[in-house]
Order: C-alpha cells, then sequence, then structure tokens
C-alpha cells in the first residue's frame, strides 16, 4: 500500500479522499491555487502546495506543475477526485512516465471512453444497448442538422468530450437547431477544448440510471448495484438515490451484466460507472461510461458499507477486489442531495459570497455530510458552487425521505444564496415520494417547486420580532450600563414597541407590549427562550414554536418547519431620514466573463430577445432585453471580466 499520495482535485472530493487515507494511515498532499490558500481541503492535508493562480487552467489543470509537486513531495500515486484531471488520458499518460501511480483506470480505457463517438461505437461491437443517434467524425453543421431531422425531434446535442451536464442542449424542432449547435459548441469548446458534438434522440421522460462497477488488474470485474440519478436540471444532477425505485431484480441483472460487459471491453481497471437512459417500458441504452469516482458515490457506500475509495487505492495498489458479485451487499436505501450556492427563485443562479452562518445536521449512521468547506469560507466564483452533499440512509425509501427532510430542516446556511428550501420541496414532492421521478420532473413541475413569491403568515414576523427583542435583552445584559437595561420599564407603565419588518415587496409591523413575565402580542401572551447561539423555545397564547433565528447585518434568517425566510429589520434608529433611491439598467448578475454580444447597438428589440451572453461558474448566462425597447450600446466588450452589479447594456424602453 502506498505511503503518501497527492490528490490533485479540491473541495468536498479532496476532503473525501483524507479521510479514507487518515483511515489507512496515508500521509496526504494537497494542491492549491491562489484562491484556495485558506480552503478546507488545503487545512486537512498534511501537506500542501499552491499550484497556481485561481483560474483551472493556471493551478489545478496545469499538469507539469501537479508533477512537479509530486516528486518534490515525494507522493507514490495520484488521486484526481472527478472534473478537472480525473478522465484526461495525457495527465494519466504522463504519471506512468513519471512513475507515478495514477489512481484511476489505465490510459487505453480513458482514451476508449473519453470521446463519446468512438465509446458509442465500442459498446456496439460489445452489444451494449445504444440510443439511435449520429456519432460520426464529420462535424460539419448541414450534415448534423440533417440527422438530427432523420432521426427526429425532439433531439440531444452533447459535447462529445463532455460531462457534467456542460455542452448539452435538447432541441425541440428544426429551426431550433443551429442557435442550440452554436451554444452547445461554444461552451463545451470552453469546457473540455473540444467542440466536436454528437446527436442522439432525446427520449421523453426518460430516467437516467448508473451503475456503479470496479475492476482489479487480474481482469474481475463486478458492479455494485445501480443509482438513480433522474432528478435533474439543464442535464446536471441534484438528487440521486440507490437503490434505483421499480427496478427489480432481474433489471439490476441486466444492467450490471451491461455495464460489466462495458468494462471489459475497455480492459477496465479501478471505479467507474456506466451511466444508462431508461425508458417508461424498462429498457435501457447506454448513454456514456466515466472513466472516475462519481460524485454521488456515497448512496453506494451507504448500501453496501463499502469505502469506495479505500477500493480504488487497494486495486491501483495491485491487490485484487475483495468480493465477488454475489457478495456484493443491499442494504436499505440511500438519498443523496447537492447543496448549492444558487438561487432556484432566479433561474438557479449561482450565488457567490462569505458563509456566514453554517450548521449542518450530526453525522451518524442514518445521517452523512461531505463539504469542502466550512462557517467562515468563501463561495467563489472560480470554481463549482456546490456547497455540500448531504447524504442519508434508512431501512426503506420512504423512511430515507423522511429521513433526509429532516437533515435539510437542520442544514442552515447564511451568507449565500442556495437550494435548501428547493431541495426540501423536491423530496417531499409527491411524484418523488411515489418514485415517478424521470428527467423532466423538476422542469415539469417547476411552479410547485419553485413557487410564486406569497406573503409570508403573521407567524414569522412575530418570531422575527421576539428574536430581536431577545437578542436586544441579551446584549444588555452582556453592558454594566444602567442606561442598557432592556426590560421595557417606564415611570407610567410597560413600553409597547412597534418593531417593523419586511420581506420582498411585503411589510409588517408587530406591536409587542412588555410585561414582567414576558410579552403580549396583541392580548396573547408571549415568552422567548434561547436553547443555543441561533435556536430559540417560542410561546405565543397556546403555539409552541421551535425556530432558528440568525441575523446577519439588518437581515434576519427565520428558519421554521423546513423553510428559511428572510426578513429586514427596519431599524428607526438607523433608517431615519434616509429617502429611496431607484436604480435600474441591464447589469452583471453575478462576476464572469463576457463571451458573445448578440445584438446591433441601436437595434428595436422585444421583450426576451437575448442581449449578450456571459460566462460564469461554469455555466454560460444569457441576459434579455427586459421590454421592448431600444439596445443604444453595450458598456462592455466580448472577452471583458465583468464584476457583479457592473452595468452592461445601455438600455432605453420603449416602442
Amino acid at each position: 500500500m502506498f505511503t503518501k499520495i497527492l490528490i490533485a482535485n479540491r473541495g468536498e472530493i479532496a476532503c473525501r479522499v483524507i479521510a479514507t487515507c487518515r483511515k489507512l494511515g496515508i500521509r496526504t498532499v494537497a494542491v492549491y491555487s491562489e484562491a484556495d490558500a485558506g480552503a478546507r481541503h488545503v487545512r486537512l492535508a498534511d501537506e500542501a502546495y499552491c499550484v497556481g493562480p485561481a483560474a483551472s487552467r493556471d493551478s489545478y489543470l496545469r499538469v507539469e506543475r501537479i508533477l512537479e509537486v509530486c516528486k518534490q513531495s515525494g507522493a507514490q500515486a495520484v488521486h484526481p477526485g472527478y472534473g478537472f484531471l480525473s478522465e484526461n488520458e495525457s495527465f494519466a499518460q504522463a504519471c506512468e512516465e513519471n512513475g507515478i501511480v495514477f489512481i484511476g483506470p489505465p490510459v487505453k480505457s480513458i482514451r476508449a471512453m473519453g470521446l463519446k463517438s468512438a465509446a458509442k461505437a465500442l459498446m456496439q461491437q460489445a452489444k451494449v444497448p445504444l440510443v439511435p443517434g449520429y456519432h460520426g467524425a464529420d462535424q460539419d453543421p448541414a450534415l448534423l442538422q440533417h440527422e438530427a431531422d432523420r432521426i427526429g425531434y425532439p433531439v440531444l446535442i452533447k459535447a462529445s468530450a463532455g460531462g457534467g451536464g456542460k455542452g448539452m442542449r435538447v432541441v425541440n424542432a428544426p429551426n431550433e437547431f443551429a442557435a442550440a449547435l452554436a451554444s452547445c459548441q461554444r461552451e463545451a469548446r470552453t469546457s473540455f477544448g473540444d467542440d466536436n458534438v454528437l446527436i442522439e434522440k432525446y427520449l421523453l421522460q426518460p430516467r437516467h440510471i448508473e451503475i456503479q462497477v470496479f475492476a482489479d488488474k487480474a481482469g474481475n470485474t463486478i458492479s455494485l448495484n445501480e443509482r438513480d440519478c433522474s432528478a435533474q436540471r439543464r442535464h446536471q444532477k441534484v438528487v440521486e438515490e440507490a437503490p434505483a425505485p421499480s427496478v427489480s431484480a432481474a433489471q439490476r441483472a441486466a444492467m450490471g451484466k451491461a455495464a460489466c460487459d462495458a468494462a471489459r471491453a475497455v480492459g477496465y481497471v479501478g471505479a467507474g460507472t456506466v451511466e444508462f437512459i431508461a425508458d417508461s417500458q424498462g429498457n435501457f441504452y447506454f448513454m456514456e461510461m466515466n472513466t472516475r469516482l462519481q460524485v454521488e458515490h456515497p448512496v453506494t457506500e451507504m448500501i453496501t458499507g463499502l469505502d469506495l475509495v479505500e477500493w480504488q487505492l487497494r486495486i491501483a495498489a495491485g491487490e485484487n477486489l475483495p468480493l465477488t458479485q454475489e457478495q456484493v451487499p443491499l442494504n436499505g436505501h440511500s438519498i443523496e442531495v447537492r447543496i448549492y450556492a444558487e438561487e432556484p427563485e432566479k433561474g438557479f443562479l449561482p450565488s457567490v459570497g462569505r458563509l456566514a452562518y453554517f450548521q449542518t445536521p450530526t453525522p451518524s449512521a442514518h445521517v452523512r455530510l461531505d463539504t469542502g468547506v466550512e462557517q467562515g469560507d468563501e463561495i467563489t466564483p472560480h470554481y463549482d458552487p456546490m456547497i455540500a452533499k448531504l447524504i442519508v440512509w434508512d431501512r426503506t425509501r420512504e423512511a430515507a425521505i423522511e429521513r433526509m427532510l429532516g437533515a435539510l430542516a437542520e442544514t442552515r446556511i447564511v451568507g449565500v444564496g442556495h437550494n435548501v428550501n428547493f431541495l426540501s420541496r423536491l423530496v417531499g414532492h409527491p411524484a418523488f415520494r411515489e418514485g415517478r421521478v424521470d428527467t423532466g420532473l423538476i422542469e415539469r413541475e417547476r411552479a410547485t417547486l419553485i413557487p410564486a413569491v406569497s406573503e409570508l403568515p403573521k407567524e414569522i414576523f412575530e418570531v422575527a420580532a421576539l428574536a430581536q427583542v431577545a437578542a436586544e435583552r441579551e446584549q444588555a445584559a452582556r453592558s454594566s450600563s444602567p442606561w442598557s437595561i432592556a426590560d421595557g420599564w417606564r415611570i407610567n407603565g410597560a413600553q409597547t414597541r412597534s418593531l417593523q419588518f419586511s420581506a420582498g415587496e411585503q411589510t409588517a409591523t408587530v406591536s409587542l407590549r412588555y410585561t414582567p413575565t414576558g410579552y403580549l402580542i396583541g392580548d396573547e401572551p408571549a415568552r422567548v427562550q434561547r436553547t443555543s447561539d441561533a435556536d430559540l423555545r417560542i410561546t405565543i397564547g397556546q403555539r409552541h414554536i421551535n425556530t432558528a433565528v440568525v441575523k446577519s447585518g439588518e437581515q434576519m434568517h427565520v428558519f421554521l418547519r423546513g423553510q428559511q425566510h428572510v426578513l429586514t429589520y427596519v431599524d428607526p434608529l438607523v433608517h431615519a431620514g434616509e429617502s429611496e433611491e431607484t436604480q435600474g439598467g441591464l447589469t452583471a448578475p453575478m462576476p464572469g466573463k463576457i463571451i458573445a454580444l448578440l445584438a446591433e447597438p441601436g437595434a428595436q428589440v422585444d421583450k426576451g430577445a437575448p442581449l449578450l451572453v456571459m460566462e460564469a461558474m461554469k455555466m454560460e448566462l444569457t441576459v434579455f432585453a427586459p421590454s421592448k425597447g431600444k439596445l443604444v450600446g453595450y458598456l462592455c466588450n466580448a472577452g471583458d471580466q465583468v464584476k457583479e452589479g457592473v452595468p452592461l447594456v445601455d438600455f432605453q424602453p420603449g416602442t
């Protein structure tokens, strides 16, 4: 076994690998960019080396620099995690040439599966079922359009070298094809340095089911059951579970055999994932093989009791698989959700900032959290905006769903936008509960999962008011000045206060009267007791409310019954004399790079017309005209790096 390995990655997967290495007594070497100098994986590793500036291409993707660190640190092997260099044939080859063990498959396997078109041809020879499509080398746009027309719409354009939902577009009609192809190729060039694409028939209401495979150098190959990854948005997985609902033992065995056939066809060694797309009749078709560990591997670990990273290390060190196919466990049910710094209400726009407050459930045999950040850390615009993966296990799927809802209710994040409320609605949705999950579920149920803004009930404002006076009382208790006493005492009787809050367009005022034993809200007695730094036990009349309130600046984050509500306390001392100012204009929704200007200055445009495209946090964002009007001119150029809130377009509404 190795005594020291280098982890050529960052974030939660680097932390995950470090955990297994510690268990096995293996020393770890971290690499980091200048933006990640204080990152959690750097803090956890035994050694850490800077490999360059913030941009991935100048740091985590620098093969020569990472090999240099291997030699400098004495690392015997490299674990690539996922993303970055994990499926990079040249990197694996360079490791081999420098006498460093690549903890992954042989170079030939990466090469065989690296290009989706070539992989499809290889799978056809191995008699693995394929979706109808075009996987050829001729990339002439007219030919690609012809092939799409031949296959029949809807079709899926997919980057041949892609992964992680990047470089993929669904096209529903012939007149949409050219624009979708151009956008797909542009994103593929940026993400993978290769704009070749393939065209496939897009199945309606398909399920995304994948098989975890493992193979050793002796030629033994097994599957470790399946995972359902159908709950997706923009082809990016959001919720994964194992085993897949409504998959019979016969289907599991058939998919497992096909996955092992695929692995054997390329001489595979180590951990890999064979992804299938399945229709409502139970038919399944090969999509691709990811020659690495997957983000969602924890659900497989939870139902098998196996440490897949340990398996990777042992196989890379020359050991054989420890189990046969018949010995692979399948125990209970596991669900994983990906917690992202993003704002579902704004089209899942990524969010950046400091994690001012980050509290998660206590880990146990039922609940696991994989994360690369801690409270106080920054979510930057340079990398994927994942905050954490929350994983639960229970005896049945129904129990696992309830376990997940409880765990999400205990997850509290302040400082960046996030998708925890959205994930709670998704996991609790009747379709998900019943196992009626396909890749179109989120978009189809968008109105339910991302409801329109509605007025908050008065209870939320009452909780905020009591939290505010409790905080004032505690602050007064820490002061020695008699003028700081906050018990509401007055010469002529108890004080009555009006506390004003806003939430979006809604404003509310809570009238609160101080009493010797607590407060009165209306005619109802109210009391508040702090049970931790954020948790409060509140009584209003006959209602008993367990809640948490976190204050960040003027904002109050109220966590109640599994949902987070953001209010602003309108402090009369702070806001006295202020006047409202209006601010308009088309501004950058987040930091990023301008990659295309789509309209001519001076042009009259309709509402919703695309004006420009920017790239931020590994995705393309299009800025649209907010109304019918005139594009006076651009305030930026293609190639510019812009900060959040910077004006981009001079736009004049009107006819």
